[in-house]
């Protein structure tokens, strides 16, 4: 222990009007009252990344009782609560206190969803919170003064207002931990019920704007149509019911601004628990299920397309198939090759973001253009016999073309938001006007074939420094001299995803290497790494801006690393 609260307050007095770069004489550990304050990183200058400051509290001090965080579910539901609870109390206090960042307190930020996060840990021995501080200057000059009260006062007032169990709510605390634990239960029960989705009554789905995830306000509850309606005896809420999506292949239609896509959209995220009153606390999904879409431009690395992509002019083969920019049709049917590879059960498509040859070809055109010259193979022709061969399910939003009513097992109309099953009629009026196409599909989807990402080879240096990572938002990454556009993964909702995955694919490299291991092992290996020793094991040790990510879309960004080389297991 290097001090405690009465000589941080002291040192800070003393660099008052001091260069900037004094402030680097405060690392180390401070005993407080209630706690111990741990600065382990000190900003370089006012307009640098904050300081990186931890809190550690002692559970004789904290008193969180043990069922809290008796169970993985409760433990993740309580840390994103407890984070929540000091962002709120530190967004109260802190205030701009100079330039730059100076004032600031913060923690990492937090959506709609509640995800294991590097930001708070608890155990039966103590409470850790991971956050970040601007040190106040003015211009290059030291404000020990101000530091001395951000620290020194109002981050006690922030840790005993948020941190402590007899200053919460135990009410809402049990709330969230419960609706936590129900939406992992209603996840784990999907299969014994051959279901991939499920939707509870009264769930709001639409939200209140692109940038805002909230619920919005005055929409329409979901209401399962009575065919499709399944009911679960959940831990804590007890009985629950709506609509569940079995597993096979389900199409949702209906006209436009109806609700269609919002419904998929939810669908989507249902892989992810949210908090309590978002609307969309009962909505889940397998956990498995990949969001598909065309991405023009994107490159590929040795993929076998030959499923859905084949004869290509020139004698190009698809069997190996590589591009730096990829066609819509071509950047779909690899989409998906990817996403089998790395383990999907459910796909997730929406007409809008398809590629429109991808996903339909008419039978008035398989009249004008012969399949022989035709390379695509449409989704049309290969959903049934993915299925059958791999047990992977699709749901399509496809208001468009009824093509689709022959090959869907259910057919789910929405008009304003409400849900109707309308198999029978769409397979009805199927049979009332057949569209005479020509299957082209085959008997069988065709081969997934294993690759080897060359890890070695990844370039993860920028000039003199070993390893340069930077993240922009939820879509993009910085690795070495190279960027990942992931602007089409969709289901990457959290920078923190970003910053882990990027850290997860240079842990790869460094702990992989020479080892020649397939995509899905690599997949694994980080996924078990992670789960033996936490999210840290990638990153900083006390980095507490790292939340927990999918393989799924770890896989999706090493996939879009345009330098990245592959080796086919058949070679």
């Amino acid at each position: 222990m290097q001090g405690n609260q009465t000589n941080l307050q002291d040192k800070l007095l003393k660099l008052d009007n001091a260069n900037y770069k004094a402030y680097k004489e405060i690392r180390g550990s401070y005993q407080f009252e209630n706690f111990v304050l741990i600065i382990d990183h000190v900003q370089a200058d006012p307009f640098a990344a904050p300081s990186q400051l931890r809190i550690i509290i002692p559970q004789t001090v904290g008193n969180f009782p043990k069922q809290l965080y008796k169970s993985i579910s409760r433990e993740i539901a309580l840390r994103d609560y407890l984070a929540r609870q000091f962002a709120q109390a530190a967004d109260r206090i802190s205030f701009t206190r100079g330039i730059g960042k100076s004032g600031l307190i913060t923690i990492a930020p937090l959506g709609q969803e509640i995800l294991a996060r590097t930001s708070v840990y608890i155990n039966a021995q103590q409470l850790e919170v991971r956050f970040v501080v601007g040190l106040p200057a003015r211009g290059r000059s030291i404000l020990g003064r101000q530091a001395a009260e951000l620290l020194c006062q109002d981050l006690p007032k922030i840790v005993a207002t948020s941190l402590l169990y007899s200053s919460l709510n135990p009410v809402d605390i049990q709330r969230q931990i419960e609706t936590n634990e129900d939406a992992d239960w209603l996840r784990e029960q999907l299969p014994s019920k051959n279901l991939v989705a499920f939707i509870a009554n009264g769930a709001i789905l639409p939200r209140r704007s692109g940038i805002d995830a909230r619920p919005l306000l005055d929409a329409v509850p979901f209401k399962s149509p009575v065919s499709l309606q399944v009911q679960f005896n959940c831990p804590n809420r007890r009985i629950i019911e709506g609509m569940g999506i079995p597993a096979g292949i389900s199409l949702i239609v209906g006209g436009g601004y109806h609700g269609k896509s919002t419904l998929l959209k939810a669908i989507e995220l249902g892989i992810y628990n949210h908090l309590p009153g978002d609307g969309r606390e009962f909505v889940v999904t397998n956990p498995q299920g990949v969001k598909i879409r065309a991405e023009d431009g994107r490159s590929i690395a040795g993929v076998d397309i030959s499923p859905f992509i084949n004869h290509l002019p020139q004698g190009r083969s698809t069997s190996n198939f590589s591009t730096t920019n990829a066609s819509g049709s071509t950047s779909q049917a690899a989409n998906i090759i990817e996403a089998l590879e790395a383990g999907a059960q459910l796909l997730l498509i929406d007409e809008d973001t398809s590629a429109t040859n991808f996903t339909i070809r008419d039978r008035r055109m398989q009249a004008l253009i012969a399949k022989e010259k035709e390379p695509i193979t449409p989704y049309i022709d290969k959903v049934r016999q993915l299925y059958t061969d791999y047990q992977v399910s699709s749901i399509l939003v496809m208001g468009g073309s009824g093509d689709y009513f022959e090959v869907a097992d259910k057919i789910i109309a929405l008009e304003n938001y409400v849900p109707q099953d309308v198999t029978k009629q769409a397979k009805a009026i199927a049979l009332e006007h057949p569209i005479h196409r020509n299957p082209e599909g085959g008997t069988h989807f065709g081969k997934i074939t294993p690759r080897t990402p060359l890890i070695d080879n990844i370039n993860t240096s920028r000039g003199k420094r070993e390893v340069k990572l930077k993240s922009r938002g939820v879509e993009q990454i910085t690795l070495g001299m190279e960027e990942i556009d992931l602007t089409a993964v969709e289901q990457i909702i959290d920078r923190g995803q970003l910053k882990a995955i990027a850290l997860a694919i240079v842990y790869a490299k460094e702990n992989y290497h020479q080892q020649q291991l397939t995509m899905r092992e690599i997949l694994q290996r980080i996924k078990q790494d992670i789960t033996t020793s936490g999210l840290n094991i990638i990153g900083n040790a006390h980095q507490g801006d790292l939340v927990m990510f999918r393989p799924l879309e770890l896989a999706s960004a090493l996939n879009r690393l345009r330098s990245l080389q592959i080796k086919q297991l058949s070679e």
